[in-house]
């Protein structure tokens, strides 16, 4: 019984961390709906439309491809691409919005 039991554990775990990385890239694609497109090239990064359209593929490979599938190279792929998109340019774009702080 310890095997078949692990590996439930182990599908579960795997569905809980889909629907959390999922939930992540929706919010990473309302973000960057919301954004002015002349910040994204302000701050020399790929253009709004670009990075829109590297979410919603993110968001099409993690809902075709989920973590306890067969697809977990791809579901690296696109939670890596929403985490590139959330760490580094979803910052430079608030601040060259948000103006100089003092």
């Amino acid at each position: 019984m310890g095997p078949v039991f692990a590996l439930d554990i182990r599908y579960y775990v795997l569905l809980v961390i889909s629907f959390v990385v999922l939930a992540v890239a929706v919010y990473a694609l309302v973000h960057a709906a919301r954004q002015r497109a002349d910040a994204f090239t302000a701050v020399e990064k790929l253009t709004k439309g670009k990075w829109v359209g590297i979410i919603v593929a993110s968001i099409a490979v993690l809902v075709l491809f989920p973590f306890y599938g067969g697809g977990l190279l791809l579901s690296l792929v696109g939670t890596t691409a929403v985490c590139v998109y959330l760490a580094d340019v979803r910052p430079k774009v608030d601040e060259v919005q948000r103006g100089p702080r003092w």
